[in-house]
């Protein structure tokens, strides 16, 4: 195992382990949102990291680390709800008490997407060689929220795409620079 999977490993335990006990504490209400609502949710926490970056100031006190690890769960949830959707389109029609899945279930969805975007992120990184580790965590929130405005636009126009990839493959980068913006907040830790 790399460096870079284990650093994934640990961090993706920590967003993993958060899911399951708040899906313990809530079930899965979340799917309930339509994927328009789940994109939103992740740029409001790119848009608060990125506030606090340019500002230095903090005022509610919840550690930016929180946000790239909700990011990262809200991302899982998106190509959850999209698996679904694309399974039973009037899925997100539904009552609350109808879209309500097992805890078994949800966390094997959770690990199935998972476990598909940590393989591309190993395609990729032999590919790029680890260019991430030479970036500005600021830089990686820039990109998450230039992912999501592509998203957003994706959405605006009912998922047709001319040349792009889908919406899938932004959520799937979502997921991973949110990782390894984590795993390099471990690393500036660590060095100051």
């Amino acid at each position: 195992m790399t460096k870079t999977e284990k650093e994934f490993e640990i961090q993706t335990k920590i967003c993993r382990d958060l899911f399951e006990k708040k899906t313990r504490d809530y079930g899965t209400s979340w799917r309930i949102l339509r994927l328009p609502s789940l994109t939103d949710q992740i740029f409001i926490k790119a848009n608060r990291i990125r506030s606090i970056e340019e500002s230095g100031e903090n005022r509610i006190g919840d550690d930016v680390r929180g946000e790239y690890i909700a990011m990262v769960n809200y991302a899982v949830m998106a190509l959850i709800q999209q698996e679904l959707e694309s399974k039973d389109p009037k899925a997100g029609s539904e009552d609350a008490d109808s879209l309500e899945l097992p805890l078994e279930r949800a966390m094997a969805l959770y690990d199935k997407h998972l476990q598909r975007t940590i393989r591309l992120m190993l395609d990729k990184n032999h590919d790029y060689g680890e260019a991430w580790r030479q970036m500005r965590v600021s830089s990686m929130t820039d990109l998450i929220l230039m992912k999501l405005k592509r998203i957003k636009q994706i959405e605006d126009n009912n998922g047709k795409t001319l040349v792009s990839e889908g919406v899938e493959g932004g959520y799937m980068d979502i997921i991973n620079y949110s990782l390894f913006c984590l795993i390099r907040l471990e690393e500036l830790k660590v060095e100051s």
